[in-house]
């Protein structure tokens, strides 16, 4: 049976790769089907390979939605995903990101590249500005993020990340506690303002 979350979307960070361990996959599979149970869309970058394509057949395969948002360019590689249940072409990677941004209630960054990094990191700069507040959070499938954990921690111990700012990305181990988390918490009352989080 289906539950209804109170966050509606979820935009997935995750590399265009598949990476050589299968439990990078596995989990992006699970999180997808605990996702369509909830009635949470994913969002993401709308392309057809690596993690982020295992993600979409994942959520669709389980009845679910899945929105897509693509540059031209990458889209006349071929490498967009033609079954989504929405796919948006847009003009570059700045629109791609804002309206990715404006789509979602929530980001999580599963394993990827530096793609992913540049991305998780531009909402949670947001988030600690003030543009949204909506949850920030990491997949840490096999400790992938480890090393990054350790490093923001370091920023904190140098004094050059705030400590609380720090305290607001989480960090999940598993999709099922990644979703519980996301389940009890209400829907994110400040909306992206895109337009000016791009300037």
């Amino acid at each position: 049976m289906s539950t209804t979350s109170r966050i509606r979307s979820i935009c997935v960070f995750c590399g265009a790769s598949r990476g050589n361990q299968p439990a990078y996959a596995e989990a992006l599979a699970d999180l997808a089907r605990g996702m369509a149970a909830r009635d949470i869309t994913l969002i993401n970058g709308g392309g057809a390979v690596g993690l982020m394509g295992v993600t979409a057949d994942a959520i669709l395969a389980a009845g679910g939605r899945a929105i897509g948002v693509i540059p031209q360019r990458l889209m006349q590689r071929e490498v967009g995903h033609k079954s989504m249940t929405e796919l948006h072409v847009v003009e570059s990677m700045h629109e791609r990101k804002a309206k990715m941004s404006e789509l979602s209630d929530a980001f999580v960054a599963a394993p990827g590249g530096i793609g992913t990094f540049e991305e998780l990191f531009e909402v949670f700069t947001w988030r600690q500005i003030g543009y949204h507040d909506k949850p920030v959070a990491l997949l840490n499938t096999a400790g992938y993020y480890d090393p990054l954990i350790c490093f923001l921690d370091h920023c904190v111990a140098n004094g050059l990340l705030q400590p609380e700012v720090r305290a607001s990305l989480g960090v999940f181990a598993t999709p099922a506690a990644l979703l519980e988390f996301l389940d009890a918490l209400p829907a994110p009352s400040v909306d992206f303002v895109a337009n000016e989080a791009q300037t």
